[in-house]
């Protein structure tokens, strides 16, 4: 490599290095408020929310990046259980630059906007994929245009329960845009609030392996292990991008991996950490919660003939509940 070609690689380098530690291009247009509330009135009792990701849908010809029968299969099930609210965890597209890929998720979703179902996706890596990140956002607000402008944002189901949808392409690291509108978020979280789901595409938890941990996410549990010391909600981080199912307890917060939304399923290495323990795979599944006053219960529904060409048995693989803080 000559001189010149190096200094250009340098250069180039450091101005990627420099747009991720401030938030990625584009950054979070200015808004009055990044909060969506649902009123207690209007929810269910117990309070019903689904979190789930990895669906990459595109193509149904497309049989090896995706599966095309369980990620139909999932969405199916998921409006049955008519939600509250759906949490997307990321990677809804295939190719975030394809507008058929965003064509397919609208006509095989239909019944979830036929059934009016809250939706609160995270941006993903694959929602950057085959365009220039202008590009990419932009098909992504079309897709979902109720959040045009934000990358992360906060959702106040009720009084008790307060999600926050972030965006792991762009920095957590102190200092960040991001990083501090969560912090001004934490430090302003209600009394009220039970339980704070963090929801986030990149796992700040996950079995080692052939995943590493990134230092973004790293930092984001460095911050959660200060803030779940004095908060008085419970914390849970809900994350994707490994298609498979892990469970964690670390620092006094629950991690959760669910990336089994159709995308090619994953082999994980199961540490001892990893409080699911089961060696069933695939994994196709969703995760279902269920608030009743101060107790949540939540369950792993997986997909069990997911070779069949119309999936449909499903047994529930885990399951789990957290009680809120004594008040």
């Amino acid at each position: 490599m000559t001189s010149k070609k190096a200094f250009a690689v340098l250069v180039c380098s450091l101005l990627a290095l420099q747009s991720y530690a401030h938030g990625g291009p584009p950054g979070q247009a200015a808004h009055s408020t990044d909060m969506f509330s649902v009123p207690d009135a209007e929810l269910g009792s117990p309070l019903v929310f689904i979190i789930y990701g990895d669906m990459r849908f595109t193509d149904p010809s497309e049989t090896v990046a995706a599966a095309p029968g369980p990620r139909r299969a999932l969405v199916a099930k998921v409006a049955s259980e008519s939600p509250d609210a759906l949490f997307l965890t990321g990677d809804v597209p295939w190719h975030g630059g394809s507008a058929g890929d965003y064509r397919v998720f609208g006509e095989e979703t239909a019944v979830w906007h036929e059934r009016n179902l809250r939706l609160y996706p995270v941006l993903g890596n694959h929602e950057f994929s085959g365009c220039e990140a202008a590009e990419c956002l932009e098909n992504w607000w079309r897709a979902f245009p109720e959040f045009r402008g934000r990358r992360w944002y906060a959702v106040a189901l009720g009084t008790k329960l307060r999600a926050f949808a972030l965006d792991s392409n762009a920095s957590l690291l102190p200092g960040s845009e991001q990083r501090q509108w969560f912090e001004r978020e934490m430090e302003t979280l209600p009394g009220d609030v039970r339980i704070a789901i963090v929801a986030l595409h990149h796992p700040p938890v996950a079995d080692q392996g052939f995943f590493i941990v990134r230092s973004n996410e790293r930092a984001l549990a460095a911050y959660l292990k200060s803030i779940a010391r004095r908060s008085s909600a419970r914390f849970i981080v809900c994350s994707g991008h490994v298609h498979n199912y892990e469970r964690f307890e670390r620092d006094g917060v629950l991690y959760l991996v669910s990336g089994g939304g159709g995308a090619k399923p994953l082999v994980v290495h199961r540490g001892r950490a990893d409080r699911y323990r089961d060696s069933a795979f695939p994994n196709f599944h969703y995760i279902r919660f269920e608030l009743q006053g101060e107790h949540l219960t939540a369950e792993m529904k997986r997909l069990e003939d997911y070779a069949a060409p119309s999936p449909l048995l499903w047994k529930t693989k885990d399951r789990f509940e957290l009680w809120a803080k004594p008040r």
